[in-house]
């Protein structure tokens, strides 16, 4: 392992895939990149250490289901390495919103009173953002740059190294983004994006998540509890 690889903070299970790439052309020019960023002064979100937050929340073993989304929120306090997720007491997004109604019509679950999607990634949920770093109040500022050849070597690696994985594709974003997994090894699920602007043409109505949570059992795989933990008025997750 090279000693570029040593200093990344990634877990070590997808280090030992994905880490080469830390190694190439490609990757270098994005660290300089977002060091000269920092250098000029310029805040980026999210957190240096909270970047890899997908990975470093869920093993590659242990990956059920994989939800990809663009870039990180550029508002201070949201982003924490989660695609839809925000952290505790941060304003619950539109499109996280109308992931909630979808979730309460297919299962009945209240929507929660938090957007801190965790658990989820606990369970097996990767939230995968194609971008993993933005400029504070300029969104798609960071595309471009690297990220989107880094998160298409994960997705690849999920593709050729796992069977029976569940893909959430919202948007033709992320629909081209991951036109190249193989449907016959895994469960594609599509739909127009859950934006305001979009999910009233065929996000709501989608049952994405009772049809997720049916083909992991067909897999013999425990299904995802949607339901997120309640957080108290300390912004800490509470046991059910």
């Amino acid at each position: 392992m090279s000693e570029i690889q040593d200093r990344v903070q990634l877990s070590p299970s997808w280090k030992s895939r994905i880490g080469g790439e830390f190694d190439q052309g490609y990757m270098q020019n994005l660290r300089e990149f977002l060091l000269q960023e920092k250098q000029a002064g310029k805040t980026i979100y999210p957190e240096g250490k909270n970047i890899f937050n997908a990975m470093n929340l869920l093993d590659f073993e242990d990956v059920k289901v994989v939800i990809i989304g663009q870039d990180p929120y550029h508002g201070p306090g949201q982003s924490h390495g989660l695609c839809f997720s925000v952290m505790p007491g941060v304003a619950i997004p539109p499109s996280l919103k109308n992931i909630f109604k979808e979730i309460q019509t297919d299962l009945g679950i209240p929507p929660a009173n938090h957007g801190y999607l965790t658990s989820w990634a606990e369970q097996g949920v990767l939230l995968l953002n194609s971008v993993l770093t933005v400029e504070m109040d300029r969104a798609a500022s960071h595309q471009g740059k690297g990220w989107e050849r880094f998160t298409d070597a994960i997705i690849q690696r999920l593709n050729c190294e796992h069977s029976g994985l569940v893909f959430f594709l919202w948007g033709s974003y992320a629909q081209k983004k991951g036109a190249i997994i193989d449907p016959k090894r895994h469960l594609v699920l599509q739909s127009v994006h859950p934006s305001p602007l979009s999910a009233h043409r065929g996000f709501f109505g989608n049952q994405h998540f009772s049809k997720a949570n049916g083909y992991l059992q067909d897999q013999s795989k425990s299904p995802i509890n949607w339901e997120l933990p309640c957080l108290n008025k300390g912004n800490k997750v509470m046991e059910k």
